[in-house]
């Protein structure tokens, strides 16, 4: 997408999708990605759609790390990288011939990301996984106040943020590389991730009261007549709260402080459920964006992607194998050229291209 990162050259080892979201970000930023894959090929390939959304722009080399042949043109090609990531489980990289010492070996001034389960100490370092047993582990599936059953999310934080964070810390590094020389390791574990932005603590105390507050009156989802749903996302603000009152006619509710609607969260919201189930989505949308109240429409994802909102922002691509999204950012100073092309396997068995 930019040039931000230009010079920049990855080796990634990684497959399936949290590192490879991590240096789809770095690609999107302008920074050389070469894909090493096994012979078999990123098994993501097998999930088109997933894989042009961490492929694009990326080069491809298919190496058998297992063979005394792959690993040397591995470790060759790391004595030409400046970032090297990998997403094995503890020891794999170094079974294979790309640990973080021999890659330090050959590159001192290397950053070294590697991103797993559990990260690279801990009694389950060694514990295979995927993103719902990290989001388990971390506290997000667990019902509030212990009431229903735990729900598989649709969207698989765990993987996304935990890339993320990689991508994060990886451009932290690269900046002081470049102001010192000094390279870096990097360590994230997407259980830690998923801890990290959960909290320690199942509930949140406010100045009102001592209690846990599991919620806030006017924020939530709520199911209109027409059997759709809107969001509304109010918490203090009093003109936001206002607003609500107004466009849903909550007279026996509009004056109350909220330190007294958090003391009545689960009534506050019956009230408010009753008037939106009285009312179609497309009059409640019209009534709450006309009084200037936080409200939105719950979409599935193609219904996303029509969204005037989310189109007028221009971030998703059309690629070989469909629309994907891009880095939905934009910066003054630099060019929108998104790269849109999918390598195939061993595109690029040359490696990097030339400095």
């Amino acid at each position: 997408m930019t040039g931000l990162l230009d010079g920049m050259r990855v080796l990634d080892f990684s497959a399936y999708r949290p590192m490879p979201h991590a240096t789809q970000i770095l690609a999107d930023l302008g920074a050389e990605v070469l894909k090493v894959e096994p012979p078999a090929g990123d098994p993501m390939r097998g999930y088109p759609e997933i894989f042009a959304s961490v492929a694009r722009g990326k080069r491809s080399i298919v190496l058998d790390l297992r063979s005394d042949a792959g690993r040397a043109r591995a470790q060759a090609l790391v004595a030409e990288a400046d970032v090297v990531c990998e997403s094995w489980r503890p020891g794999v990289a170094d079974r294979l011939g790309v640990g973080y010492e021999t890659v330090l070996a050959l590159a001192p001034s290397v950053i070294y990301c590697s991103l797993s389960g559990f990260g690279q100490d801990g009694p389950l370092r060694d514990l295979p996984g995927h993103d719902v047993n990290f989001q388990a582990i971390g506290g997000a599936l667990a019902p509030r106040r212990g009431e229903g059953d735990p729900e598989v999310p649709r969207l698989p934080v765990a993987d996304l943020e935990g890339g993320t964070v990689c991508a994060l810390l990886i451009c932290a590094a690269w900046a002081r590389r470049l102001a010192t020389g000094a390279g870096e390791r990097i360590d994230v574990a997407m259980a830690d991730v998923v801890a990290w932005w959960v909290g320690p603590r199942s509930g949140t105390s406010h100045a009102g009261g001592g209690d846990r507050s599991f919620g806030s009156p006017g924020y939530g989802v709520f199911r209109t007549r027409d059997g759709a749903w809107v969001a509304l996302g109010v918490l203090g603000e009093p003109r936001l709260w206002d607003a609500i009152c107004t466009a849903l006619d909550l007279g026996e509710i509009a004056g109350l402080s909220f330190d007294e609607r958090l003391a009545g969260t689960e009534a506050v919201n019956e009230a408010i459920a009753t008037a939106l189930g009285r009312l179609d989505r497309a009059d409640a949308l019209d009534r709450l964006e006309r009084a200037g109240a936080p409200a939105t429409p719950v979409l599935g994802p193609e219904e996303a992607t029509r969204h005037p909102q989310i189109r007028a922002r221009d971030f998703h691509v059309e690629t070989e194998a469909g629309i994907v999204a891009s880095l939905p950012v934009r910066l003054a100073g630099e060019s929108r050229a998104v790269p849109t092309h999918i390598p195939s396997p061993n595109e690029q068995p040359d490696g990097f291209s030339p400095r």
